[in-house]
């Protein structure tokens, strides 16, 4: 199972963990959030995101998911990147987040692929509701 770290600004890594846990009806196993507050210096986050990358590490990698590319969680995410054991992906979503919990039993190049589609995928405008009266035809 490929473990998941979310580096994320503030509390939005526990809080997608919290609402994928909600969609799915169960708490994601191997899955952890490592939050940035604004005063916090990436250089000392560092060592704890290797450390959690340790951790959720089974044997099959690591996918390391990031809100926003270039800022100081990304940067984070960046430093503990090892190609074909700890990937990483920004820009996290929820429908990012359920598609690589769904897809996390293969390998990590294809949930790589899973995240971003997923998460490109989950991006859609919504149409305006419009009601239609069946009665009236309208």
């Amino acid at each position: 199972m490929i473990g998941i770290l979310i580096i994320a600004h503030g509390n939005l890594g526990e809080s997608l963990i919290h609402c994928a846990t909600h969609v799915l009806n169960k708490v994601p196993p191997r899955t952890l959030a490592l939050g940035v507050s604004a005063g916090d210096d990436p250089a000392l986050l560092l060592p704890q995101a290797i450390s959690m990358v340790k951790e959720l590490d089974s044997g099959s990698g690591v996918l390391v998911l990031s809100d926003m590319y270039g800022g100081s969680p990304s940067n984070v995410a960046s430093k503990v990147v090892m190609p074909g054991r700890v990937e990483a992906v920004c820009g996290i979503n929820l429908p990012m987040l359920i598609r690589v919990l769904t897809y996390r039993e293969r390998d990590l190049q294809t949930i790589v692929t899973k995240a971003v589609s997923g998460g490109c995928e989950g991006v859609m405008r919504v149409p305006m509701f419009k009601l239609h009266n069946a009665a009236t035809g309208s």
